[in-house]
Order: structure tokens, then C-alpha cells, then sequence
């Protein structure tokens, strides 16, 4: 009989399954994506991220949603939907500095591990969730005397 939990650690390590695959896929990312949005609109330590949105942030999570589908190398949903992501034009408009990419980035790990995202798996997205939201920093950031 095999072991359930010696099956997820080999989908982990095979360098074929994708993080779509290990996160769980569509359901799974669905989840991930509102309980981000859920954080950023309750909790005060990501009141700056959520000021770049505007009141309603249903639009946002959806195109969220279609874009780390792809990006995770699930259904390439945005690109089907909206055509090429040009993230960082299309995120011009928005004032992004360290403080919201750090807010960023800090909220969907919280939000995988909310959603039982395994460790492992976390930690291999992390860099990668950074370095993309670090390209999309925008603004200049105020220097202390």
C-alpha cells in the first residue's frame, strides 16, 4: 500500500510537477488568492499595500487568480482572458515601493500558510514572488535624515 504522505514528498521533489500541482491547483489557488485579499483588506500591518487598490478588490483578485494560474504553470487563464500580463506596465499607475513589495510578498506566504501550503513549498515560491514584486517597485523611497 503507498504511503500518502511519502507520495506528496515525491510530487515535491519531482522537478516535473509544477508549484500549480503542489499547491493543489485551481481550488487550492482560488483559496490562496482570497484569503491574500481577505488579509490585506483586514489586518493593519498591510494598510499601505491596500491603500494601492482602489475600494472594491474583486477585479483585482480574479485577474490575481488568472495570472498565478499561469505564472505557477497551471492554465494560462490572464493570457487567455486579457492578453500578455506586462506586469510591470500595467502596475505603472500604482505607487510600489519597498514597504508594499515587502507587504507584498509577506501576505501571500501568510496567506499559503493559511491555506496549508506545505513549508517546503513556500519557501521555493518565496524568492520568486519576491524578485517579481521587487520589479514592480515604482516609486522612490524617502530616505531618513
Amino acid at each position: 500500500m503507498n504511503d500518502p504522505q511519502q507520495s506528496n514528498k515525491d510530487a515535491h521533489e519531482d522537478p516535473q510537477t509544477t508549484p500549480y500541482e503542489q499547491i493543489g491547483g485551481a481550488s487550492s489557488l482560488k483559496a490562496i488568492t482570497e484569503e491574500f485579499y481577505a488579509l490585506m483588506d483586514t489586518q493593519p500591518n498591510y494598510k499601505e499595500l491596500r491603500a494601492v487598490h482602489g475600494p472594491d478588490l474583486g477585479r483585482a483578485q480574479e485577474r490575481l487568480f488568472w495570472f498565478l494560474s499561469g505564472w505557477l504553470g497551471g492554465p494560462a487563464l490572464y493570457v487567455e482572458k486579457v492578453g500578455s500580463p506586462m506586469l510591470r506596465a500595467r502596475h505603472l499607475p500604482f505607487p510600489i515601493g519597498e514597504i508594499e513589495r515587502d507587504q507584498w510578498v509577506t501576505c501571500m506566504v501568510e496567506a499559503m500558510t493559511r491555506q496549508g501550503v506545505d513549508e517546503a513549498t513556500r519557501d521555493r515560491l518565496a524568492p520568486h514572488f519576491y524578485k517579481t514584486a521587487d520589479w514592480m517597485r515604482n516609486k522612490a523611497e524617502d530616505s531618513a535624515p
